[in-house]
């Protein structure tokens, strides 16, 4: 009851009620409706003593279904043939995410703006530029050609239905009620749109524009410098180095006709950054029970309902157990009782840009090699809550949709320019994760992963046999060098891709003599590999990682959560030092030599209550801003050196002329000189924090780590969770996105096995099962994950069993 009232006091009091999405779109819904007694969104509060019916009767069930709900909500399922297992997980998904499928996919779509009106439109009419709902398209067709994905998607669509089916206005999710719409029925191309939307998520973004913009603030001369493909101090990669490779098979040469940098004025979005994840397993050498240990934790968007939803899926030849994602069948990350494996971003640069020339403003032809070449018209129709359809046209080029053109932006001086990007793809990711559920060893595992092409993904495996494995898997352009970093002339061939890296040629590593394998988005290999690749890699969590796993022995469970929740700043360990050898004392205030002393006692853990950690967060963040001062220019998207490549720089290069700041008249700043100024600033920026009557000065307070609903409804997020870490750290937790599932599998006998996310299975605001991971995940806290054998198995943390039948 008191759960209940606080969702009533705070949906109110906080004008939630009314104001239901981010873009600022006001919903009103039918006031006697919505306040109804008997039907309104009184009807959602929940208790955990909820009547749930020992048996429902389904239609289109071939056998009845076995459902274990433990005291998590957690549902174990055992079904006795595999269409009704993917079934039943689409039922049971559906009554604790329906909300969350739904608004994701009509995301992916570009359908938005049916659902809160025309200032979504912007954001629908780029989401159909992209192409995310043409490849879904695509997508689908691969997937239905498949007679195993199109009976899993089959099954899992007519659970989703058979749920929505039974549904009234009472039961709708409270979201339904809030902005007045209701559910429609599911498709098998929600599911498709889903496995697209994270493919966007994690792969979508790219830097050529920006890059392209770079060049021009600073000359070509610097690129290599300020862009490098490989630090100058390689970070630990993921495969070994030293592995030897094969030799690239394709004869490419690097044309020596202008193209590559182009003059670009155009203004488009940021793409998402830190969006990262963590994996590694050891094998039985280094681990006290002699048996692997795999772990993993992905870094995502920090959202109620939370990205992932817990399930164990039993059926004759596979019992496992994981994390999958809402809308989508089968298990992403997880265990069985032979393997386990996890997932980390690629990180590879896998979305390429082209300069498109046209033949008039039409943009029915486009100059390709020599010749007009005929442009395809996709008119995208995007319905508008409240407004008449908005008809928008996407002309696709063989490179793929002109995403960006001066009809879409400000700038009359816009240029066209289409994506080539692997998401594009007809593909059957799908596949991948009906036989890694499946799985028994590592054969299975790389035959498994071989129908994986986007997103790109660090699959890591163990075995019980022993085995321990990691394959950077997805579909890879061969290019000649340079070739992707930069948006690109469209007109001639020779920039396109010509082919692509082999499947059996990406990196990848079995049984490596250190003992263990890891990712955390570091390069995949050193500088001995073959192809040519770019990206946006990672510089510190991996070696941290890696410096740890090398010196560890005796690995218990316990020491692999430790490592997960470890806030070892390596960054700071290695700047600081040098920074505070630059900073002369002697000039600072009493005010700013009491922020000096703090950074000179500092453990360099990032930990929740930490002051340095503080200091030196900020003190990094003006110092990078007024060395890369000449980036901030009006109109135009840029990209600044990275963290990694800016200490260097400093390191190597104290004197060099881009330490100039350009807002100021002199000539001869150097790094010393922005070492004290940035001091200073971060010292007022901070006393003026305190000062504005916010919480104490601690780590935790000023990153404010929040979990957003997918709304951004504040009645229905949890914000200032108290935590640690930050990007760089193996606790990667922002305030907006972090470890969004901690897994911890050893593969013993019985297997062991522990998990948390920063959420709970229901969707619901009014239900205690919506937060209820939250508190343990912000303190590094785990459940024993139920693993269960059959569904007559004992355990008192189960909490009821039903039977569907048909």
């Amino acid at each position: 009851m008191k759960r209940f009232l606080k969702f009533l006091f705070f949906t109110i009091l906080t004008g939630g009620l009314f104001y239901v999405m981010q873009w600022g779109v006001a919903t009103v819904p039918p006031p006697g409706k919505f306040l109804s007694p008997f039907t309104g969104f009184w009807k959602n509060a929940e208790t955990t003593a909820k009547k749930q019916p020992e048996k429902l009767t389904l239609k289109g069930l071939q056998q009845p279904v076995e459902i274990v709900y433990d005291d998590r909500m957690v549902p174990h399922i055992f079904a006795q043939n595999e269409h009704d297992l993917y079934f039943a997980q689409g039922y049971v998904t559906a009554q604790h995410r329906l909300w969350q499928m739904e608004f994701q996919t009509h995301f992916a779509a570009g359908r938005i703006s049916e659902i809160v009106g025309p200032k979504a439109l912007p954001l629908d009419r780029m989401t159909r530029r992209k192409g995310l709902l043409y490849a879904s398209e695509e997508a689908l067709k691969q997937l239905e050609s498949d007679p195993v994905t199109n009976n899993i998607l089959d099954a899992y669509t007519a659970g989703v239905n058979a749920w929505i089916g039974d549904l009234t206005y009472r039961d709708y999710p409270v979201e339904y009620k809030l902005m007045n719409y209701a559910p429609e029925p599911w498709t098998k191309l929600k599911c498709a749109l889903l496995l697209k939307y994270m493919a966007d998520m994690l792969t979508g973004k790219s830097y050529d524009i920006e890059l392209s913009n770079a060049v021009q603030l600073v000359g070509e001369e610097y690129i290599g410098l300020l862009y490098p493909d490989f630090p100058d101090t390689l970070a630990s990669p993921i495969v070994p180095a030293g592995t030897p490779f094969t030799t690239n098979h394709f004869d490419l040469d690097t044309p020596s006709v202008p193209g590559i940098f182009n003059k670009l004025p155009i203004v488009t979005e940021k793409t998402e950054k830190y969006i990262g994840s963590n994996n590694w397993a050891v094998n039985g050498k280094k681990t006290k029970s002699g048996a692997p240990i795999l772990c993993n934790d992905p870094h995502l968007g920090l959202n109620l309902p939370s990205i992932w939803y817990e399930v164990q899926l039993a059926c004759p030849g596979q019992n496992t157990y994981g994390v999958s994602l809402p809308g989508a069948p089968a298990i992403v990350i997880g265990f069985n009782e032979n393997i386990a494996w996890g997932v980390t971003n690629g990180t590879q640069d896998v979305k390429d840009w082209y300069k498109v020339k046209f033949r008039d403003d039409t943009r029915r032809e486009y100059f390709f090699d020599g010749e007009w070449k005929p442009s395809v018209l996709r008119v995208e129709e995007i319905r508008i809550k409240g407004s008449a359809p908005f008809m928008d046209t996407v002309y696709y080029t063989h490179y793929g949709p002109v995403v960006y053109n001066s009809d879409l932006t400000d700038d009359t001086a816009a240029v066209d320019l289409a994506a080539r990007w692997t998401g594009l793809d007809p593909s059957n990711e799908l596949m991948t994760f009906y036989h890694l559920n499946k799985s028994a060893n590592y054969t299975d595992y790389v035959n498994a992963i071989k129908t994986f092409q986007c997103p790109s993904q660090n699959f890591v495996f163990a075995s019980r046999s022993g085995d321990i494995a990691i394959w950077q898997q997805g579909k890879f352009p061969v290019r000649w060098p340079l070739q992707g970093k930069f948006v690109m002339d469209g007109s001639s061939s020779i920039y396109q891709w010509q082919d692509y890296i082999p499947q059996e040629e990406n990196p990848h590593a079995l049984n490596p003599e250190r003992n263990f394998v890891s990712s955390a988005n570091q390069h995949p290999t050193d500088t001995t590999y073959p192809y040519y690749y770019t990206g946006w890699f990672e510089h510190y969590r991996n070696r941290r990682i890696n410096e740890r796993l090398d010196m560890m022995n005796g690995i218990t469970v316990e020491d692999m959560m430790k490592l997960q929740n470890d806030n070892m700043n390596l960054q700071a360990s290695e700047c600081l030092p040098y920074f505070i050898r630059f900073l002369d004392g002697e000039q600072l205030n009493a005010t700013q030599a009491g922020y000096l002393a703090e950074l000179q006692k500092w453990n360099y853990m990032n930990d929740a209550g930490s002051v340095a950690a503080v200091i030196f967060e900020k003190w990094f963040y003006v110092l990078d801003s007024l060395t890369w001062d000449e980036f901030r220019v009006a109109g135009k998207m840029t990209e600044p050196p990275g963290i990694f490549t800016t200490y260097t720089l400093m390191r190597h290069y104290p004197d060099h002329e881009l330490f100039d700041d350009k807002t100021t008249p002199d000539k001869t700043e150097s790094f010393r000189t922005l070492i004290q100024e940035s001091f200073v600033r971060t010292c007022a920026s901070l006393e003026q924090w305190k000062s504005s009557g916010s919480k104490p000065l601690t780590w935790s307070n000023y990153k404010s780590t929040s979990i957003q609903h997918l709304s951004r409804l504040l009645a229905f997020s949890v914000n200032h969770v108290e935590t640690g870490g930050n990007r760089g750290i193996v606790n990667a937790t922002g305030s907006r996105w972090g470890p969004s599932w901690r897994m911890i599998v050893s593969l013993e006998e019985p297997i062991k096995a522990y998990g948390v996310y920063p959420g709970g299975q229901s969707g619901n605001p009014g239900s205690p099962y919506y937060a209820t991971g939250i508190e343990k995940w912000s303190k590094g806290e785990y459940f024993e994950l139920l693993f269960m054998k059959t569904a007559t198995d004992q355990d008192s943390r189960i909490l009821f069993k039903q039977t569907l039948i048909n």
